[in-house]
């Protein structure tokens, strides 16, 4: 049932508002707050946007729409980058990435810094491929390289209720 699969291809961590990123090959999610070490995790537990997702194929049009070959992932500001997937189809869904769970909350739509990150046209050349907001419902350990796989609703509740 879990057709829908991809792969975690990068991970960053903003310790600090405006903060460069910080690039790791593995981190701790944990339930309700965040990416261990992420800025997001302090005071946001039980928000919807403890992380933010982009896929590779949203970068590379973020690119084309730029008239670039490639644009920094890091200049994108997200926690981390999947392949593989339409994004955009798994909004409100469970996902599983090594093995923590998240749960897609809301489209995560550019902001006026895209402006200065990209340069002229940065925040238009996103919209419709800003990614994901998410937040993380079990915790566990993801690293680059994890399978990302989508988990139907149904299974999830499921899977909840057999703990119990």
């Amino acid at each position: 049932m879990n057709s829908r699969r991809g792969r975690l291809e990068w991970i960053g961590l903003r310790p600090e508002r405006k903060a460069p990123m910080v690039v790791v090959e593995q981190v701790l999610a944990l339930a309700d707050w965040g990416l261990k070490g992420d800025r997001r995790m302090v005071g946001s537990k039980g928000s919807g946007r403890q992380v933010t997702i982009i896929s590779s194929e949203f970068i590379q049009s973020i690119a084309d729409n730029l008239g670039r070959d490639t644009v920094s992932v890091a200049l994108l500001r997200r926690n981390i980058v999947v392949s593989g997937l339409n994004l955009n189809a798994l909004r409100h869904q469970y996902f599983q990435i090594g093995e923590a769970v998240f749960q897609a909350t809301a489209l995560c739509p550019p902001c006026w810094q895209m402006e200065a990150a990209l340069g002229a046209g940065g925040m238009v050349a996103m919209c419709g491929f800003g990614g994901l907001c998410a937040k993380i419902v079990e915790s566990g350990n993801i690293r680059c390289g994890d399978p990302v796989v989508h988990i139907p609703p149904g299974e999830y509740r499921e899977r909840q209720l057999s703990l119990y």
